[in-house]
């Protein structure tokens, strides 16, 4: 079945930086978009980022564009999110879903804490 593993969340500083990465399993992932999404204490899940099967298309909502960049290695069927210049209002839970759809909970990992505190 679909496993996703996140993990490279942690605490930053404001202005910092996290790489998040995520091991896919359980489909063929060089055919799949594939999508980070988060959410923030009190709020609902928010859309970050997708990438897509080969990595010529990237998207990013605007509170991360400019800052964060998603990539991808399908030899090693991992997808990852390089976070910079993090603010305290990136703090949240990161999920990485299989394909666009990441309000599917099937679609989702299990998470990756980010804390952007001082």
């Amino acid at each position: 079945q679909v496993q996703l593993v996140e993990s490279g969340g942690g605490l930053a500083q404001p202005g910092g930086s996290l790489r998040l990465s995520c091991a896919a399993s359980g489909f063929v992932f060089g055919d799949t978009y594939m999508s980070w999404a988060r959410q923030a204490p009190g709020k609902g899940l928010e859309w970050v980022s997708y990438i897509g099967a080969a990595s010529a298309i990237t998207n990013y909502a605007d509170a991360v564009k400019g800052r964060f960049t998603i990539s991808r290695d399908n030899y090693r069927d991992t997808l990852y999110l390089q976070m910079n210049d993090l603010k305290p209002e990136d703090t949240g839970l990161y999920y990485c879903v299989k394909g666009l759809k990441f309000m599917d909970p099937t679609s989702r990992g299990q998470g990756t804490q980010v804390t952007v505190t001082s």
